[in-house]
Order: C-alpha cells, then structure tokens, then sequence
C-alpha cells in the first residue's frame, strides 16, 4: 500500500507506519478484535499475533474517516477481516500453502472447514520460521525466528443472512531481536471471541452486530535463551522480564435504513485491559528465577464509547458521510516504584493515581461520482487519542521520572481529498492530506538527567504541535491483454512546530514501479522499489517505537517473480527478492544493538537477495 512502511527491529512483527504515524496512532483490528502487546519495548506489536494466511481481507481507512473502530486512529484503521461462511448445502473447503525460502525460511498453513445450511466448522493452523537472515553485505543479522498458531470456530446459520460464531485461537512464538539487550523467548496468545450477525433485515432495523472477546497475552524477553549471554554493567546476569496483558472487550451495533436516502449505523463499544509484570529477582535467573516472583500490577485501562454515522444520499452521484464518538477513558498508575530497563529509579510519584478523560471524534466527508468511471472524495477529520501504555508508562519526563500525570491527550485534524478512476486499460487513484497535531506526544530518548554525582540517559514523553502533509498517487495500465504496468509515489512531510524542525520518524519519499505479464496458466512479474535520501531528521525523536538515527540515503531494490497455474487446485509460483544484493536499511528503522557473535550495524539492515518457492493447494 503506498504509504505504508515498516520498522525493522529483527526478522518478524515490524511495526507498521502509516504516512509517518505508528503504533496507537494507526488502530489495528483483528476480525473487529484489537490486540495490545505486553512489551514495554514494543517487542509484540498486534502484527506479532497476525497470521496474514488465516485472513480473507485486509482493509485501510485512511485517516480519521470513521468513528467506528474504536477511539483515536489518527492516521488510519487496518482490519484483518475473515468473509463469512454459509453453505448452501452440505460441502467441505480445504486450502493449504507451503512456502521455502532463503535463509532457512519455511512458511505453511492449512484451512479446513465443513458445514451444512444450518451450521459450520473451521479450523486453520499455521507455522512460521526462519534462520537468521544476511544483508546485502553477508553480514549476518540476529533475526530468527519461529512462530505457531492454531484456531478453530464453530459458527450456527439457520440462514444465509444470520451468523452466531464461537472462535479461539492459541498462539506461540519466539524470536531474536537485532536492536536490543534482549530477545523474545516466548510470545503467547489466547484468545475466545463470540460473534453475531444479522443482516438484510426488512423494515427500518437492517442489521445487528454483536461480539464479545477475551485476549490474553503473555511475553518473555530475556537476554540468554536465544543468544550468547555476556555480562554487562546493565546486565551482569542472566535476566528475564515478564509482562502480560489481559483485555476483555465488546461491542453490539445496529444498522438503521428509514427510507432510500439515509443509512445510519448505532453502536457502543467497550475495553478493559490489565498489565501487570515481573522479573528475575536479586541475582538474576540462575538465583532467583522469573517464575518465583509474583507478578504485579501496573497498569489498567477501561474505555466506554458511544459512536454514530450516517450516510446521506444527496442524488445519484452524491453522497454525504458524517460520524460522531465519544469516549470516556480511564488510566489507573498502580506501580509502586518506577524503573528504567533492568534500573530502579525508585517510589513513584504517581502511584495510585487515576486519570480520566472525555474523549471526542468526528469527521464529515462529501463523495462525488465524477461520471460512471470516477469518483472524488474531500472529509474532514477529528480524533482524540489518549496517550498510550508506552507514553504513559514508559517513558519519563523531562523533570519527573513518571510521565503518567504529564502527557497530554492528542488532538487531530485533518484534511482528506482523493479521487479514484477506473475506465478501459487505466485503474488509477490519488489522494492527499493535510494534519495538524496538537499535544502531538513526542518520544525523545537519550536526555540526560542528573543521576547521584552524574547524569544518565532517558528516554522521555512530551507534548509538543506538529504538523504533516503528503500525497499519495498510483495506477494500472494494461498495455495488452498480456502485459500491465503499474507504479505509485508516497511522499510525508513532517514538522514539529514547537521547536520548528522536522518531525522525527518520517519516511522519505518512494516510488514503485513495476512489469507484469500473464498468459493462460503462466505468469511472471518485476518490480523495482526507489526510496529518496530522507534529510529531514530529528535525531533521538520519533514515537513509542523508535527514534531518528540520522540521515539515510537512497536506495533501488528489484525483485523478480513467476508462477504456473496446473488448475484451479495447484499452483506454483516462485521469485527473487533483492535481485542485486543490495545493503540498505529503511529510514525509520531501529539501531543495531552489540549482540555477542554479530557484527554491529547502524541501522538493522534489510535482508539481501532472498529466493523463496511457493506450492498452494486449494479443493472445494
């Protein structure tokens, strides 16, 4: 998608950017779940428990254009969606894919479901692995990983338009990490959701949503199960922390039609999330392991929301959209001390504290049909977004160690226009935005603070007004029944305007192009990747995720790919990614950590030329 980006912390679960906004800032909803990790150092961003396999559609809004995902989103709203089931009559669907790659990479998954008109079952299982991946260089890069899940979901349809769903999944994993003291030695997840749906309801009432869900995620990092231990002054022995998160969640919306001309959706939605940690004891594992230790809680969070939006058909051609939410937020400071990594800092100032807030969102949005084959749109956003876990309770102040009663809430607006334009061998699209942030909550790291006779590093929460603007632009042309180009440009600029230099953790800009060709069973693809030198920085700013390293320069990358398809059940496809070779890391990727027995990088480098080979089965 252009404008999206990734920041590199090892060989899984990056965390996605979104025209240079991350993590809270770009809600991330999972069959209408959202998932919040447990690591302070955002090792288990949502994208750690995602198994992109299992899902049948994954969607962007982009920016504040809807009310009805939950509260802030100020960048946008990914769903990882699955399409409903119902059988017409008695049947069974399997699919199954096996994946081999470079680098000792294997990726499998199998779906299997079942069912009759009355009711259905499904289970799908996946698994993930890799060793560590070489940069362009062959400088090898503290990356591997594995990763398992298993889900299944038993669903009741006495007809096509009414769905009830039971689901659980269970999830494992592990993985290294380049850009760090630690790696994750255990990434689990269990979840139970519930889920009803009815639709193509005559008379006013057109449909109901309902769902309930419990999440549960418990993380390890440790600094010895997956690397060489070598003692630190931070770390002299072996050492694990141990966080969890348990949110419990709900919603029930109604879909209201009076008459041809409106459309409106009602809903409430609400979230209860508890964290709570514990580490190894005085010593370390080897005397007073984790597992001894009770586990204390340091967080919790509750979130009540009222949302509405309403869709008015002006004519034909012409349409407006409007929604409003509310939010009443609650932050609950249960930490008895405060401490900076494996570091006490000592009691904390806000211990027992709580914080509440009114939240408000909204946007407005005019859609135009400029003739049969374009359409045009131009909305007016506004979110508030409450500071996160990791601003809250991670981070510092300038002249406190808690930032708990400091950071303010982030207010957005912004400015949406795009067109899109499908006609013949042409299907294209543009659309820009103009954002204005205040209270932006900005993560500064290494501010040095006075410690006993000295001082040391810090990393801090401070609220600051920012301002972004880009555009992106994109289309397919198809030169022939066989041949199609296609090529896009993003661009983001940022700026913090209290301290009137750029924003930090702000991707340059980039450009796709790309060469595809298909005929009958076979097929084959180019596409090649220009990222610009990024020279707008703010070293030591960024988000809860990372910070600016620097200056970067640019960079091409080209990879190839072709596939055969036997039938409607088999087919092979295989590629080349990083054709030449090349070394190079993103912008707003994390810096290189000393991990004994690796090279240390600047940056976290992209993997070099990686080869991968692709089997999909598919039997209905």
């Amino acid at each position: 998608i252009p404008g999206m980006s990734v920041i590199r912390k090892g060989g899984t679960d990056g965390d996605p950017v979104f025209r240079g906004m991350a993590a809270s800032r770009l809600n991330i909803l999972i069959d209408g779940e959202q998932i919040l990790g447990g690591c302070g150092m955002r090792m288990d961003p949502p994208t750690a428990y995602v198994f992109p396999d299992t899902f049948d559609k994954v969607s962007l809004i982009k920016g504040p254009q809807s009310v009805r995902h939950g509260p802030g989103g100020s960048a946008g709203t990914v769903l990882f969606e699955r399409k409903p089931t119902y059988f017409r009559e008695p049947g069974a669907e399997f699919k199954a894919a096996v994946t081999g790659a470079s680098f000792n990479r294997y990726d499998t998954y199998v779906d299997a479901k079942a069912g009759t008109p009355l009711g259905y079952v499904q289970a799908q299982a996946t698994e993930a692995a890799s060793g560590d991946y070489e940069d362009g260089d062959g400088t090898q890069v503290n990356s591997a990983y594995r990763r398992r899940s298993l889900s299944a979901a038993v669903g009741w349809t006495p007809d096509e338009h009414t769905r009830l769903e039971l689901s659980a999944i269970e999830s494992r994993a592990k993985a290294a990490y380049a850009d760090r003291s630690m790696d994750g030695s255990k990434f689990d997840r269990s979840n139970v959701g519930l889920k009803f749906e009815k639709t193509h309801m005559s008379g006013v009432l057109n449909a109901v949503e309902a769902q309930v869900y419990y999440n549960y995620v418990d993380h390890v990092m440790d600094n010895y199960t997956l690397r060489q231990f070598v003692p630190s002054m931070m770390m002299p022995n072996p050492m694990t922390s141990n966080p969890d998160r348990e949110t419990t969640g709900g919603r029930v919306a109604v879909t209201l039609r009076p008459d041809d001309v409106h459309k409106i959706v009602l809903g409430v939605d609400q979230q209860t999330n508890i964290h709570t940690l514990r580490k190894s004891g005085m010593g370390g594992d080897l005397v007073t392991p984790y597992t001894t230790q009770p586990r204390m809680e340091d967080a919790r969070f509750h979130n009540l929301g009222l949302f509405g939006e309403v869709t008015h058909v002006l004519s034909d051609e012409q349409r407006v959209v409007a929604g409003l939410r509310q939010d009443q937020w609650e932050a609950r400071d249960r930490r008895a001390t405060v401490s900076s990594g494996m570091m006490s800092l000592g009691a904390n100032p806000t211990a027992g504290q709580t914080r509440d807030d009114s939240l408000h969102s909204g946007f407005l949005r005019y859609e135009h049909d400029l003739g049969e084959h374009t359409q045009s749109y131009i909305g007016l956003g506004y979110t508030e977004r409450a500071p996160d876990y990791w601003e809250l309770f991670n981070k510092e102040t300038q002249t406190g160690i808690s930032a708990f009663d400091s950071v303010k809430p982030e207010k957005t607006t912004q400015l949406d226009i795009g067109v899109t334009h499908q006609q013949g061998p042409w299907d294209t699209f543009a659309s820009a935005y103009l954002s204005q942030a205040q209270d932006y909550v900005l993560i500064q790291s290494n501010v040095l603070k006075p410690s006993g006779m000295g001082t040391r590093p810090a990393t801090i929460a401070r609220n600051v007004d920012a301002r972004t603007w880009g555009a992106e632009v994109g289309a397919h042309y198809k030169v022939t029944p066989q041949w199609t180009a296609l090529g896009s440009l993003a661009y983001v600029n940022g700026q913090n305007r209290t301290d009137d230099r750029a924003l930090g953790q702000i991707p340059p800009l980039e450009a796709r192009l790309g060469l595809n060709w298909q005929r009958g069973a076979w097929s084959a693809g180019s596409l090649l990747r220009l990222v610009a030198s990024q020279h707008r920085y703010a070293v030591n700013e960024g988000n809860i995720v990372g910070q600016d390293l620097g200056r970067t320069g640019g960079f091409g990358i080209a990879s190839l790919h072709g596939g055969y398809a036997w039938s409607k059940t088999v087919k092979l496809s295989a590629g080349i990614d990083n054709l030449f070779d090349k070394t190079y890391a993103e912008a707003i990727s994390r810096g290189g950590a000393n991990v004994s027995g690796y090279d240390t990088t600047f940056r976290i480098n992209e993997p070099g030329r990686t080869a991968w080979l692709k089997v999909q089965v598919a039997l209905d």
